[in-house]
Protein backbone atom coordinates (compact mmCIF):
# COMPACT_ATOMS: atom_id res chain seq x y z
CA UNK A 1 0.00 0.00 0.00
CA UNK A 2 0.75 3.59 -0.29
CA UNK A 3 1.77 6.04 2.57
CA UNK A 4 0.14 9.58 2.15
CA UNK A 5 0.77 11.47 4.72
CA UNK A 6 3.92 10.83 6.82
CA UNK A 7 4.85 12.64 10.44
CA UNK A 8 8.16 12.78 11.92
CA UNK A 9 8.47 10.22 14.69
CA UNK A 10 10.41 12.50 17.21
CA UNK A 11 13.98 12.19 16.63
CA UNK A 12 14.17 15.98 16.41
CA UNK A 13 11.38 17.25 18.37
CA UNK A 14 12.83 15.36 21.21
CA UNK A 15 10.28 12.64 21.91
CA UNK A 16 11.98 10.04 21.15
CA UNK A 17 13.99 8.74 24.81
CA UNK A 18 17.52 8.77 24.46
CA UNK A 19 16.60 5.08 25.57
CA UNK A 20 14.96 4.44 22.34
CA UNK A 21 18.79 4.59 20.49
CA UNK A 22 20.84 2.77 20.67
CA UNK A 23 24.08 1.66 18.58
CA UNK A 24 26.96 -0.95 18.11
CA UNK A 25 29.64 -1.01 20.82
CA UNK A 26 28.09 1.28 23.15
CA UNK A 27 29.40 -0.04 25.77
CA UNK A 28 32.53 1.52 24.71
CA UNK A 29 31.82 5.02 24.11
CA UNK A 30 33.28 6.71 27.14
CA UNK A 31 35.62 9.91 27.29
CA UNK A 32 35.60 12.07 23.75
CA UNK A 33 33.19 9.22 22.20
CA UNK A 34 30.58 9.78 25.22
CA UNK A 35 29.47 13.09 23.47
CA UNK A 36 28.75 11.48 20.53
CA UNK A 37 26.41 8.57 20.98
CA UNK A 38 23.49 7.16 19.62
CA UNK A 39 20.76 9.70 21.35
CA UNK A 40 22.81 12.64 19.51
CA UNK A 41 21.65 11.44 16.50
CA UNK A 42 19.10 14.05 16.14
CA UNK A 43 18.32 15.70 12.82
CA UNK A 44 18.79 19.15 12.51
CA UNK A 45 21.17 18.69 15.81
CA UNK A 46 23.67 21.72 16.66
CA UNK A 47 27.01 22.35 18.54
CA UNK A 48 29.75 19.92 20.06
CA UNK A 49 27.97 16.28 20.03
CA UNK A 50 25.60 17.08 16.63
CA UNK A 51 25.38 13.34 15.82
CA UNK A 52 26.21 9.63 16.43
CA UNK A 53 29.77 9.35 15.68
CA UNK A 54 30.28 5.23 15.02
CA UNK A 55 33.57 4.34 17.19
CA UNK A 56 34.44 1.99 14.37
CA UNK A 57 34.28 2.62 10.77
CA UNK A 58 33.87 -0.79 9.15
CA UNK A 59 30.23 -2.47 7.78
CA UNK A 60 29.46 -4.35 11.52
CA UNK A 61 28.28 -0.90 12.50
CA UNK A 62 24.49 0.05 13.22
CA UNK A 63 21.84 2.42 14.79
CA UNK A 64 19.03 1.15 16.28
CA UNK A 65 15.37 2.82 17.15
CA UNK A 66 13.21 1.11 19.74
CA UNK A 67 9.68 2.53 18.31
CA UNK A 68 8.16 1.05 21.69
CA UNK A 69 5.05 -0.08 19.56
CA UNK A 70 5.10 -1.90 16.39
CA UNK A 71 4.11 0.98 14.18
CA UNK A 72 4.40 1.60 10.08
CA UNK A 73 7.58 3.55 8.85
CA UNK A 74 7.07 5.14 5.64
CA UNK A 75 11.08 6.86 5.60
CA UNK A 76 14.34 7.85 6.51
CA UNK A 77 16.35 11.44 6.69
CA UNK A 78 19.63 11.41 7.30
CA UNK A 79 22.27 14.12 7.75
CA UNK A 80 25.79 14.71 8.26
CA UNK A 81 27.79 15.68 11.14
CA UNK A 82 26.92 19.68 11.35
CA UNK A 83 30.39 20.25 12.59
CA UNK A 84 32.91 18.62 10.32
CA UNK A 85 32.66 16.37 6.80
CA UNK A 86 31.44 13.32 8.27
CA UNK A 87 28.45 11.58 6.49
CA UNK A 88 26.82 8.41 5.53
CA UNK A 89 26.86 8.25 1.98
CA UNK A 90 24.66 4.74 1.62
CA UNK A 91 22.94 1.98 4.29
CA UNK A 92 20.86 -0.64 4.05
CA UNK A 93 17.88 -1.26 6.81
CA UNK A 94 16.94 -4.15 9.03
CA UNK A 95 13.83 -4.08 11.03
CA UNK A 96 11.54 -6.65 13.40
CA UNK A 97 8.27 -6.25 15.49
CA UNK A 98 9.21 -8.22 18.04
CA UNK A 99 12.64 -8.38 19.79
CA UNK A 100 12.85 -12.32 19.64
CA UNK A 101 12.64 -12.15 16.09
CA UNK A 102 15.22 -12.34 13.54
CA UNK A 103 16.27 -9.30 11.98
CA UNK A 104 14.34 -8.74 8.31
CA UNK A 105 16.17 -7.13 5.61
CA UNK A 106 14.20 -4.40 3.28
CA UNK A 107 14.49 -5.58 0.22
CA UNK A 108 14.26 -4.16 -3.59
CA UNK A 109 11.79 -5.54 -6.28
CA UNK A 110 14.58 -8.25 -7.13
CA UNK A 111 14.79 -9.38 -3.93
CA UNK A 112 18.08 -7.96 -2.99
CA UNK A 113 18.83 -5.91 0.30
CA UNK A 114 17.98 -2.29 -0.76
CA UNK A 115 20.42 -0.01 -0.70
CA UNK A 116 19.66 3.88 0.27
CA UNK A 117 21.89 6.59 -0.25
CA UNK A 118 22.52 8.65 1.92
CA UNK A 119 24.03 12.27 2.17
CA UNK A 120 27.38 14.06 -0.16
CA UNK A 121 27.58 16.86 2.37
CA UNK A 122 26.89 17.38 5.81
CA UNK A 123 24.11 19.73 6.44
CA UNK A 124 21.20 19.14 3.93
CA UNK A 125 19.43 16.04 4.91
CA UNK A 126 17.94 13.54 2.35
CA UNK A 127 14.24 12.00 2.39
CA UNK A 128 14.31 8.10 1.24
CA UNK A 129 10.57 7.15 1.41
CA UNK A 130 9.96 3.25 2.14
CA UNK A 131 7.33 1.98 -1.22
CA UNK A 132 6.07 -0.30 0.57
CA UNK A 133 6.27 0.97 3.99
CA UNK A 134 7.59 -0.90 6.90
CA UNK A 135 5.15 -2.75 10.10
CA UNK A 136 7.79 -2.77 12.50
CA UNK A 137 8.89 -2.03 16.22
CA UNK A 138 12.35 -2.33 16.02
CA UNK A 139 14.36 -0.57 12.80
CA UNK A 140 18.20 -0.46 12.71
CA UNK A 141 20.40 1.46 9.73
CA UNK A 142 23.32 -0.46 8.64
CA UNK A 143 26.38 1.94 6.94
CA UNK A 144 27.26 0.53 3.87
CA UNK A 145 29.40 3.32 3.08
CA UNK A 146 30.33 6.43 4.37
CA UNK A 147 32.60 10.01 3.76
CA UNK A 148 35.78 10.20 6.16
CA UNK A 149 33.78 8.11 9.34
CA UNK A 150 30.64 6.94 9.89
CA UNK A 151 28.42 10.28 11.36
CA UNK A 152 24.98 10.52 11.46
CA UNK A 153 21.74 12.53 12.53
CA UNK A 154 18.51 11.04 11.60
CA UNK A 155 14.77 11.33 11.67
CA UNK A 156 12.35 8.73 10.87
CA UNK A 157 8.86 9.15 9.01
CA UNK A 158 5.81 7.50 10.17
CA UNK A 159 2.94 6.79 8.10
CA UNK A 160 -0.23 7.85 9.03
CA UNK A 161 -3.46 7.02 7.71
CA UNK A 162 -4.85 10.21 7.91
CA UNK A 163 -3.34 13.96 7.44
CA UNK A 164 -3.04 15.19 11.85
Amino acid sequence: FQCLYHKPLGFEAGSVAPDQISCSNQEEYSGWYSSWTSNRARLNSQGFGCAWLSKFQDNSQWIQIDLQDVGVVSGILTQGRCDADEWLTKYSVQYRTDQNLNWIYYKDQTGNNRVFYGNSDRSSSVQNLLRPPIVARYVRLLPLGWHTRIALRMELLMCMSKCT
